[in-house]
């Protein structure tokens, strides 16, 4: 007997053989589909004690985002376009100006984000990228995955050490004092170790750890004395080797023409390097990809797709597996997958002056396949078949911007976004149904979220940040 079976829906089944079964249901017994197809065929083969009338929807695997940044939901808009402050937001707050509240707070609310956009899954960097991670102590990623898991969706949290120089400065709160201490490289490594034995793969791999170390790129050459540019590229082989002993993702955020080359030399790239944005690269870049096996995390969204364009059609011809990323929520950009794809194809469709570029279906699997891949789940999510974790979203077509009701796929990806997706599953559990949350209060979840971004700019003195400038205006 089945747990719960969806029925009535259009199935968009992202199999290999990319089924679409229009009035299709699924069979769901614990965390697995037990069986798909008809609706007819599958209500006369099992009976549940709930069933979902899909009559409709689109009935998708659950969208993955394979590039986010924890703590960002809690900075978004701060400075309002000015960079510089941004990122000086980003580095008083993940070092010195937050606390496990503030962690926990932020993971509850990009959480409750992505699963009201259809996202069941996705990469969260510990921070602002590979220069400010909260790594110095284990309790602030235990609060972000503690405010995760009471969400209900899936996290692969990224941890690893900083930049040098080391010591880096960070700051425990004690009420209202700051307690600087200094964290080692040594350190950092150690809080990863702790968090590995404690996280990964519990609660049926809806949180997972993956490692990342900074990314080199040809600026550091000049940024860095040539003794800390040797400790960076010693620490980048330590760490990678880890994370391969570990079997776990490894990623480096930030990557550009030239910066792949390096890492391939360093040794550091292979079948679990998840590399974000990769724009500008070389032929050989690109070949250097195909050949280790190397994926890519495009986001077509973010600051980086302005300054350079990242080839995913090209990776992907050389059969890269190339994932998609929202770079979520800096500065100006949400989860919304929807969204991205969109951009996605619009972005190098324009490239190429080819309206071809990128079809709805391979943008679809950009975010369902290929981002189950990059998470390291590609035997568990990603698709809708017999045996994978029941991860879906159904997207509620009877709207007016989703209509006339033909086309369910190119409807989908083309027009829908969001705050149309109705009802969310994960590890066979509803987390969200009739667009509201099952296992958490909406209110609270943003009341708390307010009251600890504020906390966190009145510590780090940054409450400037939230009045609008007159820059806007342009």
């Amino acid at each position: 007997m089945a747990d719960l079976i969806i029925a009535h829906g259009h199935v968009i089944t992202m199999d290999d053989q990319r089924t679409v079964i229009d009035d299709g249901a699924i069979a769901i017994a614990k965390d697995r589909i037990i069986d798909i197809g008809s609706t007819a065929d599958i209500l006369s083969r099992h009976q549940a004690p709930d069933i979902i009338d899909a009559t409709g929807m689109a009935v998708i695997p659950g969208l993955i985002d394979a590039h986010a940044h924890a703590g960002h939901g809690l900075i978004k808009t701060l400075g309002a376009g000015d960079t510089e402050a941004w990122y000086r937001a980003c580095e008083l707050a993940y070092t010195v100006a937050s606390t496990p509240e503030f962690w926990r707070a932020e993971a509850r609310l990009a959480a409750l984000e992505r699963l009201k956009f259809g996202v069941t899954a996705g990469v969260s960097l510990l921070g602002g990228g590979d220069t400010i991670l909260r790594t110095d102590d284990p309790a602030y990623c235990d609060a972000h995955c503690e405010g995760v898991r009471e969400v209900g969706t899936r996290s692969l949290v990224a941890i690893g050490p900083t930049r040098p120089p080391h010591p880096r400065t960070y700051a425990r709160w004690d009420g209202e004092t700051a307690n600087p201490y200094p964290v080692s490289f040594e350190k950092q490594i150690e809080t990863c170790q702790t968090l590995i034995a404690n996280w990964h793969g519990k609660y049926g791999q809806r949180l997972n750890i993956a490692l990342i170390t900074p990314t080199l790129r040809d600026e550091h050459v000049q940024e860095l004395s040539a003794a800390d540019f040797d400790r960076a590229k010693e620490q980048a082989i330590i760490t990678a080797r880890l994370a391969r002993e570990a079997e776990l993702i490894f990623t480096q955020d930030g990557h550009q023409g030239g910066s792949v080359a390096f890492a391939h030399q360093l040794g550091v790239l292979g079948e679990n390097a998840l590399l974000s944005h990769a724009t500008d690269l070389s032929d050989e870049e690109i070949q250097i990809c195909a050949g280790t096996g190397t994926m890519i995390a495009h986001n077509p969204s973010a600051i980086a797709s302005v300054y350079g364009r990242c080839p995913a059609p090209e990776l992907m011809a050389a059969g890269v597996t190339v994932a998609l990323g929202s770079d979520a929520t800096a500065p100006d950009r949400s989860a919304d997958m929807f969204r991205h794809m969109q951009q996605a194809m619009h972005y190098h469709r324009r490239h190429f002056r080819d309206a071809s570029i990128l079809p709805v279906g391979r943008t679809l699997q950009m975010c369902t396949r290929d981002g189950a891949k990059a998470l390291g789940l590609e035997h568990d999510i990603g698709a809708l078949t017999i045996g994978r974790k029941a991860d879906i979203t159904l997207v509620d077509l009877a709207r007016p911007h989703l209509y006339p009701a033909n086309m369910p796929l190119f409807r989908t990806v083309c027009f829908a976004n969001g705050n149309d997706v109705h009802t969310v599953i994960v590890d066979g559990r509803i987390a969200l149904r009739d667009r509201k949350p099952v296992h958490v209060n909406e209110d609270e979840i943003l009341r708390d979220a307010d009251l600890e971004c504020r906390n966190m700019l009145r510590r780090a003195g940054l409450e400037h940040l939230v009045e609008m400038p007159a820059s806007v205006w342009g």
